[in-house]
């Protein structure tokens, strides 16, 4: 294993670490050690377990699925700079909340309409981009730009004619929130399937990489890999959605640094991915709720604000 590789295995636990013991409270670290032992004062226990370990949890997985989405639409695209919100699957869960929340819904309704409108896309890319010879990575490209443009229509009027009382929630939504993720379980099934599905693709996966016809040609079943792999990061990029809302940049980033830094095949690059999408994610939320406490930043922007200028770097490695 390259040392890289121990560096991201070893930014799991720290960022986790990182996550319990930043917040709006201050913790010395000798009692976040007591209470994670179960030891320390009752009030620090229900502040590590209670509130942080869930959001830090929570924090986790989101990156995890939107790196691994990520990571599985650039083969499915053929294109590097490819992200999980390409799909529109964002956008349809945006609008499904953002009119859930416009009519004073439940937060319970609130996610089955998310999840509805996130389908919804989801099943729309499906139709476009899928032909008996095979997937169209143009379609879904176009065809996920169009609902992107549809869906964000459509949150502008929401947002226009929504009570000022309801604005900030549904842009802290937009922006990527954390703040409202207590239960992950679903989320971390989901991962744990997309994961195992993938992984047992990855040889097909690097020889996709090659071109549809090479891979046919190498004996591949390109149309089934295509549509596992499109099942798997609309699957990914909907639990993620639903948990943190519009949180961007790590499904783009984190896969693409890892290739930069020399690892082409997925048998690593998607588990990589997984952790160090993870990683970033759990420490980007620590940092927005620490850095103005008690005002709590949404994750998305501290992400956007790592992952702009990361970018624009990659896109000048690129030239």
């Amino acid at each position: 294993m390259k040392p890289s590789a121990w560096l991201i295995v070893l930014a799991v636990p720290a960022s986790l670490l990182w996550a319990l013991w930043q917040g709006s409270v201050d913790i010395p670290a000798r009692d976040l050690l007591s209470a994670l032992g179960g030891g320390g004062d009752e009030v620090t226990r229900e502040i590590v377990w209670g509130l942080r370990a869930p959001r830090a949890l929570s924090a986790f997985v989101c990156g995890a699925l939107l790196a691994l989405a990520g990571a599985l639409l650039q083969v499915l695209l053929r294109n590097p700079l490819a992200d999980p919100f390409i799909l529109g699957v964002s956008g349809g869960a945006s609008v499904g909340a953002l009119a859930a929340m416009l009519a004073g819904a439940a937060l319970a309704l609130q996610h089955l309409f998310a999840l509805a409108g996130a389908a919804l896309a989801a099943a729309a890319i499906f139709a476009f981009s899928l032909r008996p010879s095979g997937w169209n990575a143009y379609r879904v490209v176009l065809a996920g730009a169009a609902l992107s443009a549809g869906f964000g229509a459509i949150v502008s009027l929401l947002l226009t004619l929504a009570p000022a009382a309801q604005v900030q929630g549904m842009l802290f939504w937009l922006l990527g929130d954390l703040s409202g993720a207590k239960d992950p379980l679903a989320a971390w099934v989901v991962l744990a399937l997309a994961a195992l599905a993938a992984q047992t693709q990855a040889a097909s996966l690097d020889i996709l990489t090659l071109g549809e016809d090479k891979a046919r040609s190498l004996g591949v079943a390109v149309t089934s890999v295509q549509t596992l792999v499109f099942v798997a990061a609309a699957a990914a990029t909907m639990a993620a959605v639903l948990l943190g809302g519009a949180l961007g940049f790590v499904g783009l980033v984190v896969p693409h640094l890892l290739r930069l830094v020399g690892y082409y095949g997925h048998r690593a690059l998607l588990p990589l991915s997984v952790a160090l999408g993870g990683s970033f994610l759990a420490a980007a939320d620590a940092l927005a709720r620490s850095v103005a406490a008690p005002i709590e930043l949404p994750a998305g922007v501290v992400t956007a604000l790592i992952g702009v200028p990361t970018l624009l770097y990659l896109l000048l490695k690129l030239r």
